[in-house]
């Protein structure tokens, strides 16, 4: 492969890494949050079991967000890949059609965001009935 070629998918290679450490670190976030307002909340009344359901709802969206980032961007990694050394501009651009190829409706309730998030706030459920 071309030198050009190799440094652009290396760029974007790293742009995906990055979005996939976000989504994990936003995962444990989530967990670790609940677990705290668990343990605020044992011993007292659902206030804080209460109050987890907004955080873990927008760590959600924003988890669906940066899936959908990392996947726009899978797509034009293999777009880069397949173009020849002289078409390679360094573009790190989203284009309209690959953003209309995913849909980020359709990346919120992927088996990689849905069950996860459905578990977090059926913990919380679980946990105020217990409390």
């Amino acid at each position: 492969m071309d030198t050009n070629k190799i440094t652009h998918l290396d760029f974007i290679q790293k742009t995906i890494n990055r979005l996939a450490n976000n989504s994990f670190l936003i995962k444990g976030w989530s967990v670790t949050l609940v677990a705290a307002l668990a343990t605020l909340s044992s011993g007292t009344k659902d206030q804080y079991l209460i109050i987890a359901y907004l955080p873990v709802i927008i760590f959600c969206f924003l988890d669906s967000y940066y899936l959908w980032q990392e996947r726009l961007y899978r797509e034009h990694y293999e777009r880069i890949r397949m173009k020849t050394e002289k078409d390679i501009d360094f573009s790190m651009k989203i284009t309209r059609g690959l953003s209309q190829k995913f849909s980020y409706f359709e990346t919120l309730i992927s088996t990689a965001i849905l069950p996860f998030y459905l578990a977090v706030i059926g913990t919380v459920v679980i946990l105020m009935f217990i409390f």
